[in-house]
Order: C-alpha cells, then sequence, then structure tokens
C-alpha cells in the first residue's frame, strides 16, 4: 500500500451565504459517514484538521503577505491521508468526499517514502 492525501478544496463563501444549521449538520453526517467508511476499510490514515480561510504567505526574501492567494476563487479547506495501492485508487476514494458535493474539488499526491526527493 502507498500513502496519499487528499487535499479539499471549495469555492470561498461569503459571510451571509452560509448554510443553515440543518444544511450543516446534513454536511457533517456526509462527512462522518465518509471517513468512518475509510476507516472501516483500512484506508484511512490520518485526519487533517479543517483549515480556516484566511492564512499568510513566507516567501524566499522572508516577506510575509496575507494569502494564500491574491485573488482566488476557491480555497483549501481541509486534509486527509488514505492508503491505496496507486493513484488511480486513490483518486477513486477521492470521488466519494463529500466536498464535491458543494462544488469543490479534492487534489489527490502520493506521499513519498523516506529518502526520496
Amino acid at each position: 500500500m502507498k500513502e496519499f492525501m487528499l487535499i479539499f478544496r471549495r469555492e470561498l463563501t461569503p459571510a451571509g451565504d452560509q448554510p443553515s444549521p440543518e444544511q450543516y449538520q446534513g454536511m457533517v453526517k456526509k462527512w462522518q459517514d465518509w471517513i468512518g467508511g475509510l476507516a472501516a476499510q483500512n484506508k484511512l490514515v490520518a485526519t487533517g484538521k479543517r483549515m480556516a480561510p484566511e492564512g499568510k504567505v513566507v516567501h524566499n526574501n522572508k516577506t510575509v503577505t496575507n494569502g494564500p492567494f491574491v485573488e482566488i476563487k476557491e480555497g483549501l479547506a481541509g486534509y486527509i491521508f488514505v492508503n491505496a495501492n496507486d493513484i488511480d485508487e486513490a483518486a477513486e476514494i477521492a470521488k466519494g468526499c463529500p466536498v464535491i458535493d458543494v462544488k469543490g474539488n479534492v487534489e489527490v499526491r502520493q506521499i513519498m517514502p523516506e529518502g526520496h526527493w
């Protein structure tokens, strides 16, 4: 098995466009069910934490700017680590991610073994 990072992105939502409490609870249940299913299949390695949309970027000249980027329409929402035989299987796992239901996307990246650059 190889380890993959699934990186969740979605459109940044204005404060007035937030889901109702009922909609939010429905989304939370979808995430819990999906992650629970991965854990039951021994595919889940680790869960990350949900990320705030704000951030800072430290540049190579050590200046710090607001970020993550100047003008973006989508933001990094979170991530998990999963086990899969190959990147195609990891992409199939990503297809079940609830972020897809809210017009988001999932980037799939293999974690390189120690000592490989």
